[in-house]
This record gives C-alpha cells, sequence and structure tokens, in this order.
C-alpha cells in the first residue's frame, strides 16, 4: 500500500496557498511542516485528512530533483528488509533503518534512492 508521495515544487510558500485551496474541497489540510533544519534538505509541507499527512511538497526544481513514494509495511523487520534488498539490487544509501520521531514517536523507515535517482521508503508506523 502507499503511504504517501512527495513532490517537487518551486515555491513551497505558493505552492501551499494553492493545495490549501485546491485541495479543501476533497476535506485535505495542510497538517504538518518541517522546516530545513529538521529535513536536512529542503522545507517541505504534509496534506492529508486529519491526523495522516499523504501529500507532500518539497522546495526544488521541479524535474530535476527526484520523486519520493514510502510504502506502508506491517512490521519494522520488513523495513530492515526492504532496505537490505534494494541495496542488494544496487540501490543507494538515503537514510538507513530508524525511528524517525520528528515525525511521529513510531515511525520507522529506511529511504533508498533507485537507480534514476528516486527516494523509495519503507515505513511502519507499529509501535514495535
Amino acid at each position: 500500500m502507499i503511504d504517501h508521495i512527495g513532490i517537487v515544487v518551486s515555491d513551497v510558500e505558493k505552492s501551499k496557498v494553492f493545495y490549501t485551496s485546491a485541495l479543501a474541497p476533497i476535506s485535505y489540510t495542510l497538517i504538518m511542516e518541517l522546516p530545513v533544519s529538521v529535513t536536512g534538505t529542503t522545507d517541505v509541507a504534509g496534506f492529508g485528512e486529519p491526523d495522516k499527512p499523504d501529500f507532500w511538497i518539497s522546495g526544488g526544481i521541479p524535474g530535476e530533483s527526484s520523486t519520493h513514494v514510502a510504502f506502508n509495511v506491517a512490521n519494522r523487520e520488513m523495513v530492515d528488509e526492504f532496505y537490505k534488498a534494494a541495496i542488494e539490487a544496487g540501490g543507494t544509501d538515503n537514510g538507513g533503518p530508524g525511528l524517525r520521531p520528528h515525525y511521529h514517536p513510531n515511525y520507522y523507515g529506511a529511504f533508498v534512492l533507485d537507480p534514476d535517482g528516486n527516494n523509495i521508503e519503507a515505513v511502519c508506523h507499529a509501535a514495535v
């Protein structure tokens, strides 16, 4: 199952205004914002239905930056197995398995760049 997806936008502030209005009729709201000081790369904003951002925008140059897709898995072992298999298949480390508490206390994910540089993630939200 797809857990969330991220796209690159040229102007995060302008895009936040656009998506806040455009997504309102489908009950999506701006739920979370993380500055570059937290992400380490760029400002991001997450939209979704209450309590679960699943559509993310991040600053960059559209067409020159990678797409981000995260797959929701049942347990942390599956995250670890995904990461190992992806690296063995030729992926590049983009953040090994571990907790990302800046998203929420139980967010356990791993990130790998595919051969085209897309950021692919497996994530488990379960407590353990």
